[in-house]
């Protein structure tokens, strides 16, 4: 197979215009290409308003070795590395495996366990993704909070009332990230997130994806059981106690519990297992007008075809903290992403579409178990919980939202300028300042300010800020050997709770790497 890379052409071309350059780059008739693919495309707008989609291409052609000679060094051959599961052990395994949550690092685990025999039962502390999807909207709707199905918990993680991104830049030599793209189109992800060079589905696709692969998995002889949690372990039993009464012995437990279970992080540290602190970010939601970002990224007022912009900026400050934006959504919506009651979260989250008025992102600033004021192995949740804490306060358990200029000059906003909100939940003015120590909120507003030298309109005044963006990633890792076993060693911590993932794919891409794990080792069990 041979690979193309950098094939230009302008924003608004047609396949047959991308086809033709195509065969004329390669200098081959039509009749000697047999097969065409694009692996990866990106948009160059190094010249706007000027734009180009920039590809790079697979193709399969009679006389490779003539084409390579032809182009000159603009082809060149490349191997696709499938990816492939090992082959399954010989040890007895007691018990089928268990997977504690069902979020992508959960769901891609027990799909590859289930495709390989092993009838892995999945325990989901939340509910189905649907009737997750209902208890979210009535707690938007209504301000009432399920602790064990929200925006945090629930089939599908909390990746999926989010933006459904799936970029990564997670190493990939075994070809896993790929396979995971593969099997998110196989159960109704569109194709495109194969080759686009942002991948996303949205919150309103990756529900039906979600629910088609449980029903695979269960086809395949695996089980879920929702409003299912582990509420206790016995760990020299090997056994999981689930809803506090329930026993499960295994072999093999996987913990792919998510970065918000706070409850299950405690019973965890009390059973003995090993863990510890880890650095994470915390910072506030900006909302700007999607055409303003429009108008910097592509330099033109009008997008046309073009989707809507995202953007990506980090800024090293003079005091040493870094401030960066995080999970970028294109014409979407400020979440309430609360998961306990008088504390408040806030996220962001777009449907497919991305046709939204605003566009919104984290902007956040390291902190490290330095700023946690203990070395205690769960005092990251604990500073969560005191931001989520003031949050609440600073909104009387509604969104708070507060202008950049007042941000800067610390005083409550009063009115909305050129910028309305674009949220999920209900919203007030409230002090989202003094959400945070002043340390961090001047990191966030110098951080900013810097940001608008390269978006201009990034610091305006009217840009609206709502707090607190804490559930960044998990603030603890559950230590894992080179094995990828816990300290309890029939414990396998896994994905982006543990500490070990960050995102939807690169969660996906360490369930597979768990249950690879346990296909290596044991047999699978016969019905």
């Amino acid at each position: 197979m041979l690979r193309i890379d950098q094939l230009k052409l302008p924003v608004g071309h047609t396949e047959e215009q991308l086809e033709k350059k195509l065969l004329r780059t390669l200098n081959v008739s039509r009749n000697e290409l047999i097969h065409w693919q694009i692996r990866k495309r990106s948009l160059d707008a190094r010249k706007k308003p000027d734009l180009y989609y920039s590809y790079s291409i697979d193709i399969t052609a009679a006389g490779e070795e003539r084409i390579l000679k032809r182009t000159k060094g603009k082809a060149r051959r490349v191997s696709q590395t499938q990816y492939k599961a090992p082959e399954h052990g010989e040890k007895k395994l007691r018990g089928r495996p268990v997977v504690v949550g069902s979020g992508p690092a959960g769901l891609f685990c027990a799909f590859l366990l289930a495709g390989r025999g092993f009838r892995p039962l999945v325990i989901e502390r939340g509910a189905p993704v649907r009737e997750r999807a209902k208890d979210v909207g009535r707690f938007w709707k209504d301000g009432i909070l399920d602790p064990d199905s929200n925006v945090q918990f629930g089939e599908g993680g909390a990746g999926t009332f989010s933006d459904g991104k799936l970029n990564t830049l997670v190493k990939d030599p075994a070809g896993r990230g790929r396979y995971v793209l593969e099997t998110f189109v196989q159960f109704g992800a569109p194709e495109d997130i194969l080759w686009e060079q942002k991948p996303h589905i949205g919150t309103d696709v990756l529900i039906r994806v979600v629910e088609s692969m449980r029903n695979a998995i269960i086809d395949m002889g695996g089980e879920f059981c929702f409003r299912s949690q582990v509420t206790d372990i016995i760990p020299e039993a090997k056994i999981l106690v689930v809803n506090g009464r329930e026993q499960i012995h295994t072999d093999a437990a996987v913990l792919a519990i998510g970065h918000s279970a706070r409850d299950t992080f405690q019973m965890l540290y009390d059973r003995g297992l090993d863990m510890t602190a880890k650095s994470f970010a915390v910072g506030v939601r900006v909302e700007h007008r999607q055409s303003l970002i429009d108008q910097n990224m592509y330099g033109r007022k009008e997008r046309g075809t073009l989707p809507a912009a995202s953007y990506k900026m980090a800024e090293k400050l003079d005091n040493g903290r870094g401030v960066y934006t995080f999970c970028m959504c294109p014409g979407g919506y400020v979440v309430n992403a609360s998961s306990e009651e008088g504390a408040l979260a806030v996220n962001g989250m777009s449907y497919h579409g991305r046709a939204g008025e605003n566009a919104n992102s984290a902007v956040i600033v390291t902190v490290t178990p330095q700023d946690y004021g203990s070395d205690h192995p769960l005092a990251g949740i604990r500073f969560q919980r005191m931001l989520e804490k003031r949050a609440w306060e600073a909104g009387h358990g509604r969104i708070p939202v507060q202008r950049f200029e007042d941000f800067c000059l610390n005083r409550k906003t009063t009115e909305i300028g050129g910028i309305r909100p674009n949220m999920k939940g209900h919203y007030t003015f409230g002090d989202v300042r003094n959400i945070f120590n002043e340390e961090l909120a001047e990191s966030l507003e110098t951080g900013m300010r810097a940001m608008d030298r390269r978006i201009r309109g990034f610091a305006d005044p009217d840009v609206l800020l709502s707090g607190v963006e804490s559930r960044t990633s998990s603030p603890v890792r559950i230590t894992r050997g080179a094995d990828l076993r816990s300290s309890a060693a029939w414990i396998y911590p896994c994905g982006e709770g543990a500490g070990y993932a960050g995102g939807i794919t690169s969660a996906a891409m360490d369930g597979l790497k768990i249950a690879e794990a346990v296909i290596s080792e044991y047999a699978p069990q016969t019905p």
